[in-house]
C-alpha cells in the first residue's frame, strides 16, 4: 500500500467514524478518534454484513457506507456495555 492508498484509507475512516458519531448523538471522539471508530467499523461490517448476505457497492461512496455502517454498530455495542 502507498502513501496513497493509506491516506484514502485514513480518509475513508475518519468520515465513517464522523457520520457513526452523527448517527449514534452523543458519541464524537475527535479527529484521531473517528478515524479509530472508522477504521474498526470497516473491519467489522467486512466480517458481518458478508455473513448476512449484504452487498454495498464498490468505490469510494460504497467503502464509506460499508465503514458507516459498521461504525454505528461499534457505537451502539459500545452504548450497551457503558451502560
Amino acid at each position: 500500500m502507498g502513501i496513497e492508498g493509506l491516506l484514502i484509507f485514513l480518509l475513508i475512516g475518519a468520515i465513517a467514524g464522523w457520520l457513526a458519531g452523527l448517527i449514534m448523538k452523543g458519541f464524537g471522539f475527535g479527529l484521531i478518534g473517528n478515524i479509530v471508530v472508522g477504521v474498526l467499523g470497516a473491519f467489522i461490517a467486512g466480517f458481518l454484513l458478508p455473513k448476512i448476505g449484504v452487498s454495498i457497492g464498490s468505490g469510494i461512496i460504497g467503502a464509506i457506507i460499508h465503514a458507516t455502517l459498521g461504525a454505528v454498530i461499534l457505537l451502539f455495542v459500545i452504548g450497551l456495555v457503558k451502560r
